[in-house]
């Protein structure tokens, strides 16, 4: 498939300030700007045209091919995301979820800290990224808050990696073959916007 010029537009919210800026041939670094705080985003080496026009950011494609014109509809929805997070803040849940040893959750300083995952003497830390809030909620509920959604979506991710049992580490239920294993874990169970 090739797509001698193609276009996209994202409309820019009344509330929502945006700069993109040409940094290189083919690189642009766009800034928005909202009620809930800044994200700076850099798009390097793209085909991708990117220019501010009438209160909309035109996304444009000359001579694509199928790969090139495809990231037209990615950044499209990268930069709707970045204006939902400005302006309404992004919310992931997450599950503690435990069988026989209870897990501790807790966040110290700029660190989510798990103990006692499966029994185990040793903590798990995660460094919680800049522009993140974490909260833990009672025994079983853990939210991650921030403006990009990137970063939280990344983040809870990373939570939930941090508890996964990997091949032969996956013991069977009171040791029985061809159970359903061990559940015990930190689960995404889904997202929402912080503001309505």
């Amino acid at each position: 498939m090739h797509v001698v010029y193609a276009a996209e537009e994202v409309e820019i919210p009344s509330n929502v300030k945006v700069a993109v800026e040409k940094t290189g041939p083919f690189d642009y670094v766009v800034k928005v700007r909202g009620p809930l705080g800044e994200i700076v985003k850099e798009f390097r080496n793209t085909p991708v045209v990117m220019s501010l026009q009438d209160g909309k950011i035109v996304l444009e494609v000359f001579d694509a091919r199928k790969r090139e014109y495809a990231i037209l509809g990615t950044y499209k929805g990268l930069l709707k995301n970045m204006f939902l997070g400005v302006t309404r803040g992004w919310r992931y849940k997450l599950k503690v979820i435990y069988t026989h040893f209870p897990m501790l959750v807790k966040v110290q300083g700029n660190q989510l800290i798990i103990e006692n995952f499966l029994g185990r003497k040793s903590k798990i830390v995660l460094e919680v990224p800049k522009g993140v809030k974490v909260e833990v909620k009672g025994k079983e509920d853990v939210v991650v808050e921030g403006i990009d959604r990137d970063v939280v979506s990344q983040f809870a991710a990373a939570i939930q990696a941090a508890v996964e049992l990997r091949g032969d580490e996956r013991p069977s239920p009171h040791g029985r073959e061809g159970g359903l294993g061990v559940v015990d874990g930190i689960y995404v169970v889904g997202y929402e916007h912080v503001k309505g």
